[in-house]
């Protein structure tokens, strides 16, 4: 294990690759309760029946586990009993689930909080665990936006619409020094340890976020390369045969995909590798499937052979040897808005946003995209 290596492959600091060219966009976004919201959309509806008690809350400018304190506080529950489906950003509006055993019913219908308010409640036969939710919709308010900027606005949100987007991990997985990464490969090589494990699982799952990023920004700047490059000039960048780079010039979506790479049903399904080029491009058109990127671990389905296999290996060679320490899994490289629409007011110089992302997928990284620039560093 050569431990100099591995940090300076992670020394380069590391932005993601838009896929959008277009100019910086001035607006002014802030992550407050009027002008972020995002709605929880469940996996599945409640039975009505059952021993858990399922919460629908709003919260303004919590972290879910500082609403999870609140109700534990006022319930006598203790935080270990509540379920989540997922965790929200601290803030902005945000509605969401929690599921808690039906004997706290009658005393949380007590329940006040400045801040968090209990809108509905529903039983169901089971406690809700991360995961268990379709995904987000999100409403966002940008101000100061004039009428040449919102122009160029919705014309690359129907880009996004049309094509879709490269599903990064958002900025906030990576803390505010964009060191998390880095504690997690500590944490594998030995050299750092955590009493709080739920700690050390996220940094860890950090440093997967930051190799899984810097793969996606490869292939985004491989799909630009042949977007804008002949045959003759991709071939001095890339080791593929003629047959190769007719292939992939020949795809019409912007994000390339590539013989031999794993892809997956689109929004869930099962994982495979990608055989009938000419056919999954086509599947790829209509949405109905993605190509999914590594999430290093001992468990994530391979891609064993080609230049698939090699690209991939640029990034994640150097860290393999810690796949067994891992779990590991697959993650969309491409995502698609869904329910979008936009609209402008002049007079206020506003222009608002409404989309619905597939669980795992950051509304930050859409802003960024259409906006060109970083929200951290705003």
């Amino acid at each position: 294990m050569n431990l100099d290596a591995q940090n300076e492959a992670l020394q380069a600091n590391f932005k993601p690759l838009r896929t959008l060219t277009h100019a910086p966009i001035n607006s002014h976004f802030s992550k407050n309760a009027d002008d972020f919201v995002v709605r929880e959309v469940p996996l599945y509806e409640f039975s009505g029946n059952g021993e858990h008690l399922i919460l629908h809350i709003c919260k303004k400018d919590l972290t879910t586990n500082e609403a999870l304190q609140a109700l534990s506080e006022q319930s006598g529950a203790k935080m270990r009993d509540f379920g989540i489906a997922g965790l929200k950003d601290k803030q902005g509006q945000t509605f969401q689930y929690i599921s808690i055993h039906k004997k706290f019913e009658q005393i949380l219908q007590k329940f006040t909080h400045e801040k968090l308010k209990i809108i509905s409640t529903a039983h169901h036969d089971n406690k809700l665990k991360i995961g268990h939710l379709k995904g987000n919709s999100f409403f966002i308010r940008l101000k100061k936006v004039s009428k040449i900027d919102a122009l160029k606005l919705e014309q690359a949100f129907e880009a996004l619409k049309h094509q879709g987007f490269a599903n990064y991990f958002g900025y906030q997985r990576f803390g505010k020094f964009k060191d998390n990464f880095a504690q997690g490969l500590e944490i594998l090589q030995g050299e750092k340890r955590l009493k709080n494990l739920k700690i050390q699982a996220f940094l860890l799952s950090a440093f997967q976020s930051e190799l899984f990023n810097r793969y996606l920004a490869k292939r985004v700047q491989l799909s630009h390369f042949v977007r804008d490059f002949n045959e003759k000039e991709l071939a001095k960048i890339y080791p593929l045969n003629k047959t190769e780079l007719k292939e992939l010039k020949a795809q019409r979506h912007f994000f390339k995909l590539l013989r031999g790479e794993v892809l997956g049903h689109y929004p869930y399904g099962k994982c495979f590798v990608c055989e009938d080029l000419e056919a999954e491009c086509e599947r790829f058109l209509q949405k109905n499937l993605s190509p999914l990127g590594l999430i290093l671990g001992k468990k994530a389905f391979s891609c064993d052979k080609g230049f698939a296999k090699a690209l991939e290996n640029e990034v994640f060679a150097e860290f393999e040897c810690f796949a067994s320490q891992l779990i590991g899994s697959r993650r969309y490289l491409w995502s698609f808005l869904e329910d979008a629409k936009s609209r402008y007011d002049e007079e206020k110089a506003h222009f608002c946003l409404e989309f619905f992302l597939q669980k795992g997928s950051y509304a930050t990284v859409i802003l960024e995209e259409l906006l060109q620039r970083s929200l951290q560093e705003s």
